[in-house]
């Protein structure tokens, strides 16, 4: 008689791909963009010339995460940005709504998880309305708006189904999921005095960064703290110990540094001493180690030395390979951030300024960077004259 087998385990799920992210970016009348059609991949970096909306770009997503915010709403994220009429596309004539579209799934294929549109404009007193809200799961559709109760009662338009928890139980897995995306561009200033940002909470220009690590259970404080200490050591080696404290006065929160010296018990710094490049990269070791949805980064490379920057493409792939692949969207204007030989012309879109409104492209459109890059010539030294300024020399010029 052939002995029994025992039954075969099924396959479990690797984490990255339970962990969501967007990806697809659809925008019309967007700020810069009179039209945005763009797959998005775990890792994008988005560059081009200053103005052309690369901040603009990441703030469509932002505004999602305001929408679903504990103390926001669609009306706040409007108002937060000055009224409809700042935000919609100079370029926009024939259809005068805004559009946000997204889709949102794992890295399997299929149709996604979720797809969300709003479309939004306004009325003739200038208020915010919104034009259509469509939500579907797994392709079937859940809610399209206005639907008969909004025509019987127009003001219900002043708010999204999204934002509602007694509307959008259905779909609250997508609202939790645009309520995990964070934004952050560091100020050290700002962490510095903290007292310029009080009551605000995941300040995304660090006024509570130092809260939000008080905030942060004791042991997973410790764990990453100390991650970021071994990091920090590589850019600043004599940097020997990372801890928080409270002071004796308020209890205020500090992060205290020891820094290997000529006296036997080295140096003691704070955050009103370290560097700003060192807090900037305190803030983006942090900011990638907390949480899971996307994380929107401005321009990380500021202050940071060009050898480190050049590492933080793969510091990024490093973090999401061990914590499940959260998804990382950077906009930047460094040559060295974008040198990493590992990061695909399907994770770069390129931002380039037009009468009708910026374009927005992968760079695996272009046939002319294929081929460069497919010919051996690095992709920083691809991009650079692209993404630059028309006329930049001419700046030389000033005084004369």
């Amino acid at each position: 008689m052939p002995a029994r087998q025992s039954p075969r385990k099924p396959k479990a799920r690797s984490t990255q791909s339970r962990v969501l992210r967007v990806k697809h970016l659809r925008l019309a009348n967007w700020r810069n963009f009179a039209h945005v059609d763009v797959p998005l991949q775990r890792r994008a970096f988005v560059v081009g010339p200053n103005a052309s909306g690369k901040s603009n770009l990441l703030d469509s997503l932002r505004f999602l995460n305001e929408v679903v915010s504990v103390g926001g709403g669609f009306q706040k994220a409007i108002h937060s940005r000055r009224g409809v009429s700042r935000i919609r596309s100079l370029s926009a004539r024939k259809n005068p709504n805004i559009l946000i579209s997204i889709e949102v799934g794992g890295d399997s294929g299929g149709p996604p998880e979720w797809s969300y549109e709003l479309q939004f404009s306004q009325d003739s007193q200038q208020r915010a309305k919104i034009k259509a809200e469509v939500v579907r799961k797994h392709g079937k559709m859940l809610i399209e708006r206005p639907d008969p109760t909004d025509k019987d009662d127009p003001a219900l338009l002043s708010q999204t189904h999204l934002e509602q928890v007694n509307v959008n139980r259905r779909f609250r897995g997508l609202a939790d999921f645009l309520r995990e995306i964070r934004y952050l561009h560091i100020v050290p200033q700002l962490v510095r005095e903290p007292d310029r940002s009080v009551g605000r909470e995941n300040d995304p220009f660090g006024g509570d960064f130092l809260h939000q690590i008080a905030r942060t259970r004791e042991q997973t404080q410790s764990a990453r703290l100390k991650r970021i200490l071994e990091a920090l050591r590589v850019a600043v080696p004599q940097l020997k110990s990372l801890r928080l404290e409270r002071d004796d006065v308020k209890g205020t929160p500090h992060l205290v540094g020891v820094y290997e010296h000529w006296r036997p018990h080295g140096a003691r710094q704070d955050e009103t001493q370290f560097s700003d490049g060192t807090l900037r990269l305190m803030g983006l070791l942090w900011a990638v180690l907390d949480g899971r949805g996307p994380l929107l980064l401005e321009e990380p490379e500021l202050s940071l030395h060009p050898a480190v920057v050049k590492h933080i493409p793969t510091l990024f792939a490093s973090v999401q390979r061990k914590r499940g692949g959260r998804q990382i969207l950077v906009s930047t204007h460094s040559k060295d951030l974008v040198a990493d030989e590992g990061i695909g012309l399907d994770e770069v879109l390129i931002l380039e300024p037009a009468n009708e409104g910026t374009q927005v492209k992968l760079a695996s459109e272009y046939p002319d960077i294929r081929a460069l890059v497919g010919g051996g010539l690095p992709l920083s030294d691809v991009l650079v004259p692209r993404t630059g300024p028309p006329g930049v020399a001419q700046l030389s010029l000033f005084g004369d």
